[in-house]
């Protein structure tokens, strides 16, 4: 997970597609900034949906969210957009998360864990 907004705000590693990026790469490339891990997409748990301000504006954000498996790489917070990055047992990832959506794709990934359908 990754903490921001001064380590107040626990989630799940996020971001843009970029033009010509499949919403799946986009997820792995991520991951990899913000957190300094490399993983390999293992399914598609969610789409989920919110608004945010930017300024004055009021966006309309759709996310989808993946289940990846560890490859490679050290924990390594992404220093201009993530103020800290750590590894959690699920049950506490779901306790920490700051957003309800985020906590229903984590309880989602702990039922999947216990019915070992990872794909």
């Amino acid at each position: 997970m990754i903490a921001t907004y001064g380590g107040k705000r626990w989630g799940i590693p996020k971001g843009h597609v970029r033009r010509g990026e499949s919403a799946e790469l986009a997820a792995i490339r991520e991951v990899a900034e913000e957190t300094g891990l490399r993983g390999q997409v293992l399914r598609h748990l969610a789409t989920i949906e919110y608004w945010f301000r930017a300024g004055s504006l009021r966006v309309h954000k759709y996310v989808d969210l993946f289940l990846l498996t560890y490859e490679y790489g050290t924990l390594t917070p992404q220093v201009s957009e993530v103020d800290d990055a750590r590894w959690f047992p699920v049950e506490e990832a779901i306790t920490l998360a700051s957003f309800r959506r985020e906590r229903d794709v984590l309880m989602q990934v702990q039922q999947l864990w216990k019915e070992q359908k990872f794909v």
